[in-house]
C-alpha cells in the first residue's frame, strides 16, 4: 500500500525506523524486515549508524534479495543541513539533514550516500528546523555552549537551507525533499518560498499527540505526513523522556479485543486510515511481522472518531532532554 507524493513518486505507508539499531543487529533487521515485506527504511545521520545500513542494503542488492528501484530510503540530515533519511516506494530510504549543516547540504547528503553505498535517495528530510553550529560534516554531535544549551546559529535562514535542498533534486542526488518537525507556520513559510514544494513532513503523532490542525494543513497541501513516533514512542521514549504510552489505553485496548489484533496493529492501522505514512521501529523479528499485518483489517468511522477521543495533546518525544532549550516553546 503506498502514498502518490505531489511529485507523483509513491512512497509505502508502512515502513521500518532504524533509530538505535547497531552493529550485526542492523544486517539481522533490515534483512528480515525485507524478507517480511517492508520497502521502506527511515534512517538519519543521527542515529549513527549509516554505514552498518549501507552494508545490510548492499548484501540485499548483491544477493538479489531486492533491487534498489524496490526501495525507498529516507534519511534525515541535522541543521547545519545534515539529515539523513532513507526512504523508498517499494524499498524506501529516507535521509534526514542534521541541524549543524545547514549550511552545507550538498556535502551532508553526499557524506550520507557514500556511507549507504546508495547512488541517489528516494527522499531527504530537514531534520529540525533549527541550524546550529557547524561541527563537521559527518558528524552529529550537538554543539552547546557552558550552560549545556544549544548553540543556535542565527546567520542561516530555513529559506536558504530550502533552496540548497531543491539543488539536491536538480542534481539528481534526492528524488524528494521534505521538513521535519515543523508546525503549521514553518510549513506555511516552506510552502511560500520553495520553488520544489516538500513532498513529506515528517512529525511525531500518534493517539495521545493527533496533531489534527498541522495534519490537515499538510494534506491540503499536498504535503504528505510521516508518524515518525507512531506507537507513541513506546518502551524507547519512556526509557528516555519517561513519558506515558498510547499502547496502555484502555479504550484502545478494548478496540485490539474486538478486532481481535494488538494494541500497536490497532494504532497503526488507525495511523494509516489518516491518510498518513507510519514508521514504527522495532529490533524484534516477532514484533517486525506484528507491525506488518495491519492491512487485512479496517476500523469502523465510529472506532476511528473514539480513538480521537483519546487525545492528550501529549508529546513523548522532548529533544530538550540533551540541547538544554525547548525548540517548540
Amino acid at each position: 500500500m503506498e502514498i502518490t507524493l505531489n511529485n507523483g513518486l509513491k512512497m509505502p505507508v508502512m515502513g521500518l525506523g532504524v533509530w538505535r539499531m547497531e552493529g550485526k543487529s542492523i544486517r539481522d533487521l533490515l534483512i528480515n524486515a525485507i524478507k517480511i515485506g517492508y520497502r521502506h527504511f527511515d534512517c538519519a545521520a543521527d542515529y549513527q549508524n549509516e554505514v552498518e545500513v549501507g552494508e545490510a542494503l548492499a548484501e540485499a542488492f548483491q544477493s538479489g534479495l531486492v533491487k534498489r528501484e524496490d526501495l525507498f530510503i529516507t534519511t534525515k540530515a541535522r541543521f547545519t543541513l545534515t539529515q539523513d533519511f532513507l526512504f523508498s516506494s517499494k524499498f524506501v530510504h529516507y535521509f534526514h539533514l542534521w541541524n549543524s549543516d545547514h549550511g552545507h547540504v550538498t556535502e551532508a547528503c553526499k557524506n550520507s550516500l557514500e556511507k549507504l553505498k546508495l547512488d541517489y535517495l528516494d527522499l531527504y528530510l530537514v531534520h529540525f528546523p533549527v541550524a546550529t553550529k557547524h561541527t563537521g560534516v559527518g558528524t552529529t554531535g550537538s554543539a552547546l555552549d557552558d550552560e549545556g544549551v544549544l548553540e543556535i546559529d542565527t546567520t542561516i535562514s530555513l529559506e536558504t537551507t530550502w533552496h540548497a535542498m531543491e539543488d539536491l533534486v536538480s542534481k539528481g542526488l534526492v528524488r524528494s525533499i521534505g521538513i521535519s518537525n515543523y508546525d503549521i507556520f514553518l510549513t506555511r513559510d516552506c510552502l511560500a518560498y520553495s520553488k520544489v514544494k516538500p513532498a513529506v513532513n515528517q512529525i511525531e503523532t500518534h493517539p495521545y499527540f493527533q496533531r489534527e490542525s498541522l495534519v490537515k494543513f499538510c494534506q491540503k497541501h499536498g504535503i504528505c505526513v510521516t508518524a515518525h513516533t507512531p506507537l507513541g514512542g513506546a518502551a524507547a521514549n519512556t526509557e528516555w523522556f519517561g513519558s506515558v504510552s498510547c499502547l496502555d489505553d484502555p479504550a484502545i485496548e478494548a478496540l485490539a479485543g474486538k478486532y481481535k489484533k494488538t494494541v500497536a496493529q490497532v494504532v497503526l492501522r488507525w495511523g494509516i486510515q489518516r491518510n498518513t505514512v507510519v514508521i514504527p521501529k522495532s529490533s524484534k523479528l516477532e514484533r517486525l511481522e506484528e507491525n506488518f499485518k495491519v492491512f487485512d483489517f479496517e476500523l469502523t468511522k465510529e472506532d476511528m472518531e473514539s480513538i480521537k477521543n483519546v487525545d492528550r495533546k501529549y508529546r513523548t518525544n522532548q529533544p530538550a532532554k540533551f540541547w538544554g532549550v525547548d525548540l517548540y516553546a
